[in-house]
């Protein structure tokens, strides 16, 4: 999932302040936007962990122009995030599944061409959650 991130230089501490708006707590302050990113993926794991813990549902990501309107601050710079939700949503469960031989054939080039996909079951769930967010 991609969210969007909130960054703000702030001249007193010489710093930047990096914030996910859609992730309440999820801050960090950083003497680069390089490394507060960085730093930024250990917070997003953290509090998702946390989420997960509870059974607590994963905030799916609003839009940048959404949370431009929000928040005005013309010297704010945005930014998105890439992260893998999917290990935080719980645990698996096998299920059955019923494809058209075609389309079972494209997933698994996708998959087999692939960085981001590790197996077929990871590329469905990554088409679901995106169906999903679609929805909202």
């Amino acid at each position: 999932m991609n969210y969007p991130v909130l960054i703000l230089f702030k001249e007193f501490t010489n710093k930047f302040t990096l914030a996910v708006p859609d992730l309440p707590g999820c801050v960090n302050e950083n003497a680069s936007i390089d490394q507060g990113m960085k730093n930024l993926k250990e917070v997003i794991a953290g509090h998702l962990k946390i989420l997960a813990e509870y059974g607590e549902q994963i905030p799916h990501a609003k839009t940048i122009d959404h949370h431009r309107k929000e928040y005005r601050d013309t010297n704010a710079i945005w930014a998105l995030i890439e992260f893998d939700i999917v290990p935080y949503l719980g645990k698996s469960h096998k299920i059955n599944v019923t494809l058209p031989e075609l389309l079972i054939k494209q997933i698994d080039d996708r998959v087999s061409k692939s960085e981001k996909y590790k197996t077929r079951s990871g590329f469905i769930a990554s088409a679901c959650m995106q169906e999903l967010e679609a929805g909202n």
